[in-house]
C-alpha cells in the first residue's frame, strides 16, 4: 500500500520575519540551516540596532551643546568600554551555557545557569560602578581631558558609571534569551528601553515642560532611567513563565560548581573584550592629543559606525547561538554549516554598508555636525574605516563561533595579537612617526581587523572548537 507524504508548506519570507520577531519555539538544532539562522538573526539585529541607538541618540541631542560636551561623552565611553568587557565577557559564557544546555534538552540546567550568571554579574558591576562613581573627575583627567571638559562633564562620567548594574542586567540577561533561542524577547527589552531614552533625551538635556535643563548630564540620565525600566521588564518576562527560559525566586541560590564553570570560561571572555577595549581607550587617548575638535570628530564618526557594526553582531549572535545548541545536540558538522552561512550573510549586509560609507560619509556625518572643522574629522574617520567592513563581517562571525562553542581562549588570543601587538603599535607609528595624525589612527582600524579575521579563519578551519566541553 502507497504511503501518502504530506510536506509541511513551506513558510513565505514575510511570514518566517513575523514568526521572527513574535518569537519561535522552532528547534534550531533541526530543520533548514538557513531558516534556522534567519529566525534568531532578525531579533538579534533589531535588538543591536536598539542598543546601537542608546549611543547615537545620546551624540545626536549633545552634539548642540559644543564639541566639549561631545568630547565627554566620548571620554566616559571609552572608559566605559571596561564595563562592557566584563558585561560581554560574562554573556558569552551565559550564552554559550545556556545554549549548550538548551540542545541537550536541559532545561532546568539552563535555569540554573541564567541564575548564577546574574549573581556574578551583579557582584561585579557593584565593583566597577561604584568606585567609578566616586572618581569620575580624576578618570577624565587620566583620560586626557581639558579642564572644561571635567568641570561640565563630571556628573555624566559619574551617572553613567553609577549606571553599571543596569547595563550588566541588560546584557546579561538578553545574553541568557538569546542562548536559549528566545532572541525576540532580548528584541523587545531594547525597544523598550530605547523608546523611553528617545522620548527622556532632549526632555532632561534641554529642560522641556517640566524636566530640569540638565545639559550633558540629562544624557546620562536618560539612559540609565530607560536601561533601568527594560532590566525589570526583562526579569518580568524570565518569571510569568511563557517564555522559553524560566526563572523562579527559588532558584536564586548559589552553585558553586555552576558559578566557578561561568567564571572560568567568562575570565577569558572578560580579557578578551578588555583586550579590545583598551586598545580602543589607547587609541582615544592618541587621537586626544590633537584637540577636542579631533576627538569630537572621531566621537561621531566611530559612533555612526558602531550604529551599524552592533547589528551585525546581533547577526553574529545567531552563529554562537547555533553553535552552542548544535554542539550539545551532538551536531559539530551542522554547526559548522550555520557559521559559514551567517558569515554570508554578514559580509553582504556590511559590504553594502561600506559602500555607502565610502561614497557618501559628508552627508552621513553632517546630521550629526555643522561645525566644519569636526565635520571633517568624522568623514575621514567613516571613509577609512569602512574600507575594513567585509574584514568585520567575517572575524566576528569567527570569533562569536569560538565563543559559542565556550571557547574564549581562542579569541582573546587573537584579539591579543591584532589589537595589542598590531593596532596601537600601528597607529602611533601612522599618527606620530609617519606624520598622518588622527588619519594614521584611522588607518590602523581596518588593517588591524584584517588582520583578525585572517587569522580567526585559520583557527576555526583547524575544527578544534568542535571538541570543547563546558
Amino acid at each position: 500500500m502507497a504511503t501518502l507524504v504530506v510536506e509541511e508548506p513551506r513558510s513565505s519570507i514575510w511570514q518566517s520575519l513575523i514568526e521572527a520577531i513574535r518569537g519561535t519555539q522552532q528547534d534550531f538544532t533541526q530543520g533548514p540551516i538557513s531558516r534556522a539562522v534567519f529566525l534568531l538573526a532578525i531579533p538579534m539585529v533589531l535588538e543591536m540596532l536598539m542598543e546601537s541607538l542608546f549611543a547615537i541618540v545620546d551624540v545626536f541631542w549633545v552634539t548642540r551643546l559644543g564639541s566639549d560636551a561631545v568630547a565627554t561623552v566620548g571620554l566616559t565611553e571609552s572608559m566605559l568600554t571596561l564595563v562592557f568587557s566584563v558585561a560581554i565577557g560574562i554573556s558569552m559564557s551565559t550564552t554559550a551555557m545556556v545554549a549548550r544546555r538548551t540542545g541537550e534538552k536541559d532545561s532546568r540546567g539552563a535555569s540554573t545557569a541564567a541564575v548564577q550568571a546574574i549573581i556574578l554579574g551583579t557582584t561585579l558591576a557593584v565593583l566597577m560602578g561604584v568606585p567609578g562613581f566616586f572618581l569620575a573627575p580624576k578618570l577624565l583627567a587620566f583620560m586626557g581631558a581639558p579642564a572644561t571638559v571635567i568641570t561640565t562633564g563630571h556628573r555624566y562620567t559619574s551617572i553613567v558609571f553609577g549606571g553599571s548594574i543596569a547595563v550588566m542586567m541588560l546584557f546579561l540577561n538578553n545574553a541568557i534569551f538569546r542562548g536559549a533561542g528566545d532572541a525576540s524577547a532580548a528584541m523587545r527589552v531594547l525597544w523598550i528601553a530605547n523608546a523611553i531614552n528617545l522620548l527622556l533625551d532632549p526632555c532632561f538635556i534641554f529642560g522641556l515642560g517640566p524636566f530640569p535643563a540638565l545639559g550633558v548630564t540629562g544624557a546620562a540620565v536618560s539612559t540609565l532611567i530607560g536601561r533601568s525600566i527594560g532590566v525589570l521588564y526583562q526579569f518580568r518576562i524570565m518569571t510569568n513563565g511563557r517564555s522559553r527560559i524560566r526563572v523562579a525566586l527559588a532558584d536564586f541560590r548559589i552553585v558553586p560548581r555552576v558559578i566557578a564553570a561561568l567564571a572560568r570560561v567568562s575570565t577569558n571572555g572578560i580579557l578578551q573584550f578588555a583586550v579590545a577595549h583598551t586598545s580602543w581607550i589607547l587609541l582615544v587617548r592618541i587621537i586626544s592629543a590633537f584637540g577636542s575638535v579631533a576627538l569630537a570628530g572621531y566621537t561621531i564618526g566611530i559612533r555612526i559606525f558602531i550604529f551599524v557594526i552592533l547589528p551585525a553582531w546581533g547577526l553574529s549572535g545567531a552563529a554562537a547561538t547555533m553553535v552552542g545548541q548544535n554542539l550539545g545536540a551532538k551536531k559539530p558538522d551542522r554547526a559548522e554549516r550555520a557559521v559559514w552561512t551567517t558569515c554570508f550573510y554578514n559580509m553582504a549586509f556590511l559590504g553594502c554598508v561600506g559602500v555607502a560609507f565610502i561614497a557618501f560619509p559628508q552627508a552621513i556625518a553632517g546630521l550629526f555636525t555643522n561645525d566644519a572643522a569636526v565635520l571633517g574629522y568624522a568623514v575621514d574617520c567613516l571613509r577609512i574605516v569602512a574600507w575594513g567592513n567585509l574584514a568585520y563581517a567575517l572575524g566576528m562571525v569567527m570569533l562569536q563561533a569560538f565563543n559559542g562553542a565556550g571557547d574564549t581562549v581562542t579569541p582573546t588570543l587573537i584579539n591579543v595579537a591584532g589589537f595589542w601587538f598590531c593596532e596601537i603599535p600601528l597607529a602611533y607609528a601612522l599618527a606620530f612617526g609617519a606624520h598622518m595624525g588622527v588619519r594614521g589612527v584611522f588607518t590602523s582600524i581596518p588593517i588591524a581587523e584584517a588582520f583578525i579575521s585572517l587569522l580567526g579563519l585559520a583557527l576555526f578551519a583547524r575544527g578544534k572548537w568542535k571538541t570543547r566541553v563546558i
